[in-house]
């Protein structure tokens, strides 16, 4: 028997189910949405399996039947499943009725958003202190509350740990699973998306092979603002025409449906007008260890600072990027236990960039810069420093995190932090 992992989600997931007649979790497949549900289902219906899905389409009325949490796995495969919940919710708002896991965003616009009666979270793949590599002694919902606490604690985890844990994956299926199995596993769940994936979201793969080169051009664009151009000049090198938008923008579009593209977003505050930001998001995949595999590349070359490929401007080695892709997602994952936003800011010049911006409700912020060292240097803070300058109160706190062993607070006050050591 497979032990389940306890996810950051499942207090959430608690709390919402006490109040809310019927939740959706989201999220590419094999993040563990189905485990999850699972540990509080006590009916269910799974439609990717065909004999199910056949059964219930020709009596789709059994799928609101039984007792709850009812859980509808991978709903998107009946489509009409959703608006059946809708209106189960409308007859009857009794919390914790509904759970439904859904691997792709609806593409069919007759499907009812849901609004008012079907509650969406989110869910990622294993966030840092998921793994159970360390305990963590910072609390991101404690620096968000603005009191600037106190941060200490130690860790042995270093640059090497964390290289194996970009190219060992946060998917929960896979963990503890290493070498040439790791690689199979991963290598298949690409194969996938091209091969079956896409054809189930309705659009059609003409030319797998050019799928293949634009998601090997996203993975080497992980954690910049590569421009469209960059990047289909990155997927087309060596060919003289260029597809045309209406060519290639669904394939990006499909992969974010599918949530193996998770742009990070740029912040654009209404109340503190810093001038000239720019609003490009930043690229990320689901997972960086779905780049690693997409680039090629290893744990070994990572290290020695390869960056195998198509070329793709970004400051410093590939490692940096991918590193800075693994803390954004624990991050996602600690700010929605705290019902936060993560965005990143750069101003228009690049004079100015912070990498994640945590956003509370009341626009107040906290500011993380993630840094391939060690050892904070002035110059690591300079873009924290400014930002205090501008926002003044707004900023909560600010964060550098790190490879290094141990937290504290620098003379300035911004804090240091081993990622391992950052939990929610």
């Amino acid at each position: 028997m497979v032990t389940y992992l306890p996810r950051v989600v499942d207090v959430e997931l608690d709390q919402l189910l006490i109040g809310v007649p019927a939740i959706a979790l989201e999220g590419p497949k094999g993040v563990g949405k189905t485990a999850t549900a699972l540990q509080r289902a006590q009916t269910v219906h799974r439609l990717d399996d065909s004999d199910q899905r056949s059964v219930l389409a020709a009596g789709p009325a059994r799928l609101v039947l039984g007792v709850g949490p009812i859980l509808v796995d991978e709903w998107q495969r009946l489509p009409e499943s959703w608006d059946l919940v809708r209106r189960a919710v409308d007859e009857d708002r009794t919390p914790g009725r509904f759970l439904l896991t859904g691997s792709a965003s609806p593409g069919n616009p007759q499907t009812h958003s849901g609004a008012g009666r079907i509650v969406t979270i989110r869910m990622r793949p294993l966030a840092l202190s998921e793994r159970q590599l360390e305990s963590p002694t910072v609390s991101l919902g404690s620096l968000l509350k603005g009191t600037r606490p106190d941060v200490g604690g130690a860790t042995t985890v270093g640059l090497d740990d964390y290289a194996r844990e970009i190219a060992a994956s946060g998917f929960p299926g896979l963990h503890g699973v290493r070498g040439r199995a790791l690689r199979a596993q991963l290598d298949g769940y690409l194969a996938r998306i091209v091969d079956r994936d896409f054809g189930e979201t309705g659009r059609e793969v003409r030319n797998p092979a050019v799928l293949q080169r634009w998601m090997r051009a996203y993975a080497a664009a992980t954690s910049t603002v590569a421009s469209y151009e960059r990047i289909r000049d990155a997927a087309t090198g060596g060919e003289g025409d260029k597809p045309a938008k209406t060519t290639t923008i669904p394939y990006r579009d499909v992969l974010e449906r599918l949530w193996i593209l998770e742009p990070l977003p740029a912040w654009l505050p209404t109340r503190n007008h810093i001038l000239r930001l720019a609003a490009r998001p930043k690229h990320h995949l689901a997972d960086p260890a779905l780049a690693v595999r997409l680039l090629g590349t290893d744990v070994s070359a990572l290290l020695e600072g390869k960056s195998p490929g198509p070329a793709v401007v970004r400051d410093g080695p590939l490692l940096g990027a991918l590193f800075e892709s693994l803390v954004t997602q624990s991050v996602r994952v600690y700010a929605q236990a705290s019902e936060a936003r993560v965005q990143h800011l750069r101003t228009r010049a690049g004079a100015h960039e912070v990498d994640l911006i945590v956003e509370r409700d009341d626009q107040r912020v906290l500011a993380i810069e993630v840094k391939l060292t060690r050892t904070v240097r002035d110059q690591d803070v300079r873009h924290l420093l400014w930002l205090r300058d501008q926002i003044g109160d707004d900023l909560l706190d600010s964060v550098v995190v790190t490879t290094g062993g141990e937290a504290y607070r620098r003379k300035d006050g911004v804090a240091v932090v081993p990622a391992a050591l950052l939990g929610p």
